[in-house]
């Protein structure tokens, strides 16, 4: 059962002109884009008088610049980016989240790569998508072995170009999320050197802009119902939504199903604890000096359930 009821938090919106909610997404995150595809959203929002557009972004860091300049109104991304635009002064808030996956991110190597463990990547280049999920999955991954970010060399580069390089050889890791990750293992054999099981949560967020939410509640109700309807339908109907799904992403419907095995689908809002989990990101981050200024993570929280 869904344990969440915007329409409680925020004083109802009433029913007057028409809404279009903007969703930003990423073709990568295949339960919006089952969602898009069914049209099952739409078909929710209709007695609403709500509309849907969706946006696609490329990656997490991207889809927090559309939020910000307010190109849409919602957005689905991974822990790091929401902490490296907050620390950007971008203004949204956190409504939900997904439950963690560690096992939906990993390192990878080269099938024929003599690196056997993550404490051999000392000195080695190891590529990723600066500000997304996976940076924080290095840093803690290096720590766990007795290493700092500093200990490798870092190079920033968006998936389909991070891919180019690993292919090629320029670099020794690549540290990425599914389903690039499950499409590298199947098409050209990469090896898993550690996921993120028993590093990192990998939690995946659903931030808005804050006036939205307030405004609409009926509407991201609408929203997380169905999130978690469909959820609930990918993971008892894994084949099925893999080959639904895998044509709209452009990969192999094996690669998309063993993907979606590794991911969690169940939307619930935020916790005292899971807002603490992110903000230990933050604070790492902030050590690190990733981002340029501590940041306070419940400042950007709509709400935490007890």
């Amino acid at each position: 059962m869904l344990l969440l009821n915007l329409s409680v938090i925020f004083p109802a919106s009433a029913q007057g002109a028409p809404v279009e909610l903007r969703i930003g997404f990423q073709k990568s995150a295949s339960l919006l884009t089952l969602q898009k595809a069914q049209g099952s959203l739409e078909k929710k929002l209709a007695p609403l008088n709500a509309t849907v557009k969706w946006v696609e972004f490329p990656a997490g860091p991207q889809l927090l610049e559309g939020l910000n300049v307010g190109a849409v109104d919602v957005g689905y991304v991974g822990e790091a980016p929401p902490v490296f635009a907050q620390a950007a002064g971008a203004k949204f808030v956190y409504f939900g989240h997904d439950p963690a996956s560690p096992e939906a991110e990993a390192i990878l190597v080269p099938k024929d790569s003599p690196i056997s463990n993550v404490s051999d990547l000392k000195g080695r280049k190891v590529v990723l998508n600066k500000g997304s999920n996976v940076h924080y999955l290095l840093v803690k991954a290096l720590e766990k072995n007795g290493l700092k970010l500093s200990d490798v060399q870092v190079v920033y580069l968006a998936p389909a170009d991070a891919r180019a390089a690993f292919e090629r050889g320029a670099v020794d890791a690549w540290v990425i999320w599914d389903p690039f990750a499950a499409a590298a293992e199947q098409s050209i054999g990469a090896r898993i050197l550690a996921n993120g099981k028993g590093v990192v949560n990998n939690y995946a967020f659903y931030l808005a802009e804050a006036g939205f939410v307030q405004k609409h509640p009926k509407i991201v109700q609408a929203l997380f119902e169905d999130s978690v309807e469909k959820g609930a339908w990918i993971k008892k109907n894994l084949r099925a939504a893999a080959e639904l799904v895998a044509p709209l992403q452009g990969l192999p419907v094996a690669v998309v199903e063993t993907a979606l095995t590794r991911y969690e689908f169940n939307v619930r809002p935020i916790t005292p604890a899971v807002a603490a989990d992110q903000q230990k990101i933050a604070d790492t981050f902030f050590e690190l000096k990733l981002i340029p200024k501590a940041i306070q993570i419940s400042d950007a929280v709509a709400f935490q359930a007890k």
